[in-house]
């Protein structure tokens, strides 16, 4: 269990208050929000009451400066008892650290103390239709036009579109270059030439909007450039997943222990052949696994986010694709699990389980699918390989004099996010 010796007292103390807010806001109205598919609003202000949005914001800019693993810890409880709104939470923290990581102290000023306050909810604008991993693909464009950029193209798959005040875009402002061909531009609700286009009807994850976000013509100040320069873009997406992913991997943890929690209880109450099913090997087994790989991933995210917190930039992509594949593949697995201890009643809409299937399989796909997330582990690994140039002479003789070092090809702009 977390304690004291690896987690503040303030990460502690924002866990149990996201799990009481859980508990009294989150989990009652959970099946409600997902039936009709409506955004939990009542959670939300609890969630900004409590202060729970100041998580991830810097002191100076009024947030708590908790680090990633205070909000690991916190997305973590909220998701626990609803996946969807484990989203609708950790999304704020996805659209604003690009502004965190790349910001100019003037939009720092701006838009960050709103953040923390919980007066705007924020949403991040990188996928589109014909571009999801490959961030580097993007078509929607902003060009100059005196103090202004005008945005034009329209993007897919915006988490918290339409509830979000503030939204990060990511746009092309320089068509020929390679390397400097996107930029980060903040833009708000309610800019003329900005709508909100289809709301999608998803499989899961219901209670949070996912639409598409249309711009036409819609005019920004350049001052909403994010870091006032522009082609930095690809790095602030980059960074900005990387910070991410572990919020993602804390949701997908949640999501674990959520089916767990509910096969455990299901499995003690169900009686056949004149025992519970937790008696029978074949289903302790089933609930053993979900439980080991539901830990081992807990605290893969909590290194990678502590990794995050003590400025180890080396080695941040690497852990949080690990964390980001390893947890929500198991959530994936634990809810497919969960399911099957239910037997038909796993399978019918009348009980939460369903939704926790549903749930978990987006966790697989966006902020950067895990087949891409595996391409960026391996890359890594590769990368690492160079340095274990001790271990030459202990390879086959014809191998050693060959060996020249290995390289991985990949798409440098892979590792990007579907949805969102």
């Amino acid at each position: 269990m977390p304690n004291n010796i690896v987690f503040s007292e303030l990460a502690l103390e924002l866990q149990a208050t996201a799990r009481e807010i859980a508990r009294k806001h989150v989990l009652p109205g959970a099946v409600k929000h997902d039936k009709e598919q409506k955004y939990n609003f009542e959670a939300a202000r609890a969630v900004a009451a409590a202060g729970l949005f100041k998580t991830f914001i810097p002191k100076e800019y009024g947030g708590h400066g908790a680090g990633v693993l205070a909000l690991a810890l916190v997305t973590e409880e909220l998701a626990r008892a609803d996946s969807g709104f484990g989203v609708a939470f950790a999304v704020n923290a996805l659209g604003s650290f690009p502004i965190i990581l790349g910001g100019t102290e003037e939009q720092k000023k701006k838009w960050l103390p709103q953040i923390a306050r919980g007066d705007k909810f924020v949403a991040f604008c990188l996928s589109e239709k014909y571009a999801g991993s490959d961030a580097g693909g993007l078509s929607v464009t902003a060009e100059e036009d005196g103090d202004h950029y005008v945005i034009c193209g329209e993007k897919k798959w915006t988490t918290n579109g339409g509830v979000a005040d503030i939204y990060s875009v990511f746009c092309v402002t320089d068509p020929t270059s390679k390397s400097r061909r996107i930029s980060a531009i903040v833009v708000e609700k309610g800019t003329p030439g900005f709508t909100i286009g289809k709301v999608e009807d998803k499989m899961g994850i219901r209670t949070v909007p996912v639409v598409e976000t249309h711009f036409d013509r819609c005019r920004v100040p350049k001052t909403n450039l994010i870091g006032g320069k522009p082609g930095m873009g690809f790095k602030h997406a980059m960074m900005t997943l990387d910070y991410a992913r572990p919020g993602v991997a804390a949701q997908a943890v949640g999501a674990a222990q959520g089916s767990l929690d509910l096969a455990l209880v299901y499995a003690n109450r169900r009686q056949q052949f004149g025992a519970p099913i937790s008696s029978f090997q074949m289903v302790q087994k089933m609930l053993a696994d979900m439980a080991m790989k539901t830990e081992a991933s807990r605290w893969l995210v909590y290194a990678c986010a502590a990794a995050i917190d003590a400025g180890m930039a080396d080695t941040i992509s690497k852990r949080a694709a690990m964390a980001k594949c390893f947890a929500t593949d198991t959530a994936m697995e634990v809810a497919t699990d969960a399911v099957q201890i239910f037997g038909g009643y796993g399978f019918m809409e009348d009980y939460p389980i369903a939704k926790c299937f549903r749930d978990a399989k987006i966790l697989q796909i966006y902020e950067g699918t895990n087949q891409v997330q595996r391409m960026v582990i391996a890359r890594n690994l590769v990368k690492e390989a160079e340095g274990l140039a001790y271990l030459r002479p202990y390879l086959p003789t014809e191998v050693q004099k060959t060996y020249k070092g290995t390289e991985i090809r990949g798409h440098a702009a892979a590792g990007a996010s579907s949805g969102g």
